[in-house]
């Protein structure tokens, strides 16, 4: 890279200005030489080279080694060492500031030019690849916003339909017949798998953007988990029956219910949903030491060994579900929020005889 701009720092004047020339002489710029740390972190803040060439033994108060790290910490410049230390406790002290290249004293011309080039192509490389990270960041960060606001816009009528089919439902019991009634439950269904969907969707965007986090708090477990069994009954309707036990004690459980929300709200609606009408989804809250497990099991439709290979895999859906509607995000939402409480989940299906899914969490402290 002819014409590259470079800062030599190095204490001996005759080697300095000697280098100086042989770098002239291989089409580079030497903007300035300096002797000290001091003076490399200094002129490397105002000039900006491209590359430092560094000797470590120096003037002054810092080594080469000290600079370097200084320089590496506050500016993206990379540093060459050019010294005539070989021991294996300046080699181990010297690779701590990721340096570009290490050049043993004396070195040969084509030697300081192959290292140079190296280092300039690494540097335009890992350049190339940071800004192309800060792109990504920047898109996944304005499509996690987009996905907040048109999830906050869809939710609003939403919740006004919601709100007139209750009222519907209650101020006109009389004229209700079994079709209209079947009809409001259809609607409530479908509303409910909106907002589902829109949950979704929310949580992939804030894991993707990183600020899916783990919040735990005191949590009565086997009240939340009644609760929200009660409320996804109300979902399913008289077409499935999600049955609710309980045995150990669950004391002082410590988790994140909005997680732990998404954990069992996904892998009881696929039980639904994947299972025959008139089936009985079981729902098992146990505890053993420091565990909790929940315990999800349907005889539904069942999942092939080769499918459960990619079944956390964002969008994936196995090859037996073909007309039943669904995302492919649940399981992989499920997956995301288990490995957050630093958590296990485990899948024991026989295609055409049912599914379990054991998922097991340890307590924390809140």
């Amino acid at each position: 890279m002819s014409n590259a701009k470079l800062l030599l720092v190095e204490d001996e004047e005759i080697v300095a200005f000697d280098l100086e020339d042989t770098l002239h002489a291989l089409g580079y710029e030497v903007s300035a030489i300096v002797g000290s740390g001091e003076e490399a972190i200094a002129s490397a803040t105002t000039i900006h080279p491209d590359l430092i060439l560094m000797d470590i033994l120096l003037q002054g108060r810092k080594n080469g080694i000290e600079a370097a790290k200084e320089i590496r910490s506050i500016l993206n410049i990379p540093v060459v060492y050019l010294t005539a230390y070989a021991d294996i406790n300046t080699l181990q002290q010297a690779k701590l500031t990721e340096p570009f290249g290490y050049l043993i004293k004396p070195f040969q011309e084509k030697e300081l030019q192959t290292t140079i080039e190296i280092a300039l192509s690494r540097h335009q490389a890992e350049e190339r690849m940071r800004q192309a990270l800060q792109k990504e960041k920047e898109i996944s960060e304005l499509k996690s916003s987009f996905i907040a606001i048109a999830s906050h816009e869809f939710r609003t009528p939403l919740a006004t339909i919601g709100s007139s089919i209750e009222l519907l439902q209650r101020y006109c019991q009389d004229c209700m017949d079994e079709k209209k009634s079947k009809h409001f439950q259809q609607i409530k269904t479908s509303i409910n798998q909106i907002n589902q969907l829109l949950d979704d969707v929310l949580v992939i965007g804030k894991s993707d953007t990183g600020k899916l986090q783990f919040k735990p708090v005191p949590l009565d477990l086997v009240e939340f988990c009644s609760n929200l069994v009660e409320e996804l009954q109300q979902i399913a309707g008289n077409q499935h029956r999600i049955v609710f036990n309980s045995k150990g004690q669950f004391a002082n459980a410590c988790m994140d219910k909005n997680l732990l929300r998404q954990i069992l709200t996904n892998l009881i609606t696929n039980a639904v949903k994947y299972s025959p009408n008139s089936n009985t989804v079981l729902f098992e809250l146990s505890s053993h030491e420091e565990i909790i497990t929940f315990r999800i099991q349907d005889k539904g439709i069942g999942i092939s060994l080769e499918d459960q290979k990619q079944l956390f895999e964002p969008f994936y859906r196995g090859t037996n579900v073909e007309k039943i509607k669904g995302t492919g995000l649940g399981l992989s939402i499920v997956k995301k929020c288990v490995d957050l409480h630093r958590g296990e989940i485990i899948v024991d299906s026989e295609v055409g005889i049912g599914t379990t899914f054991t998922v097991t969490l340890p307590l924390v402290s809140c």
